[in-house]
């Protein structure tokens, strides 16, 4: 069977899926004066708060590979967000793709998988519309985002240790799951001291404020559209993505927030003992950033003091990581196929900020490399205090706003990377993250413990322990 096949046949399951759920939650409809018909005995179909014609086209739309009077890449939403991988795209989808467009190939030279298109290939920026390196998106699951750099940010040309001329740089960031969307994005949460978007917003670095935007950039720069997207598109494509949950659990809750209840249904299955123990754990050392309805707000809850929480976050997943001379916390190392992603900037500091060493004043020009400065790429703001000071550290420098959890064991390989290939890696990165803010505090007058590593502000006691591993897990996977 062609990819396009398969495309199809998924996309006929998933509408006739979403069909039947909204024929399940219905309304009674209005009359022409828009009240309750009280004596009709038909029934309309509720989608979720959203039109259900805008539903049905965006439904449409998301599998569209042709994208009439568009003059796109013969991409739809639906190749890198694979609705049999959970809306994502992991790189074992991506390899078997890509072996059975070589398995086709052998009959037919001109056989075609949308997904490799020369845009998100590894030497685009040498070899152009001939490029066919797809390393990074077989190996990682990864695909290009480019971004102007701010004029306070210069890269250094490995070839010559020196700023170069480059006006724009390349980073490869995971595809992220469009599941949830409705309980994710801007939200009341904490407050950051910037935009874009200082309440969160949509893209792992919460660069976009609405869905529209999110949807506009991505058929700009991965579908390659060469004309105007129609601002129906753009609705319709949103109005769809908001009609898809986990399960049916969460759907009841965006209900419930979207009606605004004041008690909100629990989305959990019904656990076991175990996964209640798990649960615990998670809320103590999880839900200070995992929290809210979608779990994707930073906020304040019983086990989190009020401040100073912040929004966006670094987790220290990109590469090189960082590295104890002491090795009291040592983080696993980024293998080959992620290390190459890393580029040396140099950097003109925001503001003053302390160092070991001393004070360095702003304007300072420092060097860092990473392979993913997060919303450093927007703002160009990098330097201020860090947990080594006792400040929460407020900079743009590799932060990623906070992802949603449900559903999470679907959802692998995890990070803005796919560094963590399950979710028992993942709690080894985050058991050396705690450990690494317990061994950079500097204990002494006016110094706090960091909110990420405590529930009181005086003891570390967020990390879990090892004996509360398995009950952690468990609950994960029960998510």
């Amino acid at each position: 069977m062609k990819t396009s096949s398969l495309l199809v046949v998924s996309s006929l399951v998933l509408f006739s899926t979403l069909l039947m759920k909204a024929s399940t939650a219905e309304v009674t409809p209005l009359s022409s004066n828009g009240h309750t018909s009280a004596g009709s005995s038909s029934r309309a179909r509720d989608c979720g708060g959203e039109p259900c014609d805008a539903v049905a086209r965006g439904f449409r739309a998301f599998f569209d590979r042709k994208l009439d009077g568009l003059a796109a890449n013969g991409r739809a939403c639906a190749d890198c967000h694979m609705p049999t991988d959970s809306f994502q795209l992991s790189p074992a989808s991506v390899e078997a793709r890509f072996q059975f467009l070589q398995w086709r190939r052998r009959w037919n030279p001109d056989a075609d998988d949308p997904l490799f298109r020369p845009i998100d290939a590894d030497d685009f920026r040498t070899n152009g519309g001939a490029a066919s390196d797809f390393s990074n998106l077989r190996q990682n699951g990864l695909v290009r985002i480019t971004f102007p750099l701010p004029p306070n940010i210069r890269l250094i040309d490995p070839a010559t240790n020196q700023p170069s001329s480059e006006t724009e740089v390349d980073v490869w960031r995971a595809v992220p799951t469009v599941n949830d969307v409705a309980l994710t994005g801007p939200d009341d949460g904490i407050l950051w001291p910037r935009g874009p978007n200082e309440r969160g917003g949509y893209q792992m670095d919460g660069r976009f404020g609405t869905l529209q935007e999110q949807a506009l950039a991505a058929l700009t720069n991965h579908a390659q559209i060469q004309s105007a997207a129609p601002l129906q598109l753009l609705d319709d494509l949103s109005s769809f993505q908001r009609v898809l949950f986990t399960n049916e659990r969460v759907r009841a809750l965006s209900t419930a927030v979207r009606e605004g209840a004041a008690i909100l249904p629990d989305p959990d299955r019904r656990l076991t003992p175990l996964e209640q123990q798990g649960k615990a754990v998670f809320e103590r050392a999880c839900a200070q950033c995992h929290g809210g309805p979608g779990q994707s707000t930073p906020q304040a809850t019983p086990n989190n003091p009020p401040a100073p929480v912040v929004r966006y976050h670094t987790i220290l997943s990109q590469c090189p990581r960082p590295v104890d001379p002491q090795a009291r916390f040592v983080f696993a190392a980024c293998p080959p196929q992620l290390a190459r992603n890393a580029r040396t900037y140099a950097i003109a500091l925001s503001i003053d900020t302390p160092t070991p060493a001393g004070v360095l004043r702003a304007g300072t020009i420092v060097r860092r490399t990473s392979s993913d400065p997060g919303r450093a790429l927007l703002t160009g703001f990098v330097g201020g205090g860090g947990f080594a000071s006792g400040l929460a550290p407020r900079d743009d420098w590799e932060k990623f706003d906070v992802p949603g959890l449900r559903g999470i064991s679907r959802t692998a390989p995890y990070f803005h990377n796919n560094s963590a290939a399950t979710l028992e890696e993942m709690l080894d990165h985050y058991d050396v993250f705690f450990r690494r803010a317990e061994v950079n505090f500097v204990p002494g007058p006016g110094a706090v413990v960091p909110p990420i590593a405590t529930t009181d502000g005086e003891h570390f006691d967020r990390r879990p322990l090892p004996e509360e591993r398995a009950a952690l897990l468990a609950y994960l996977k029960k998510l």
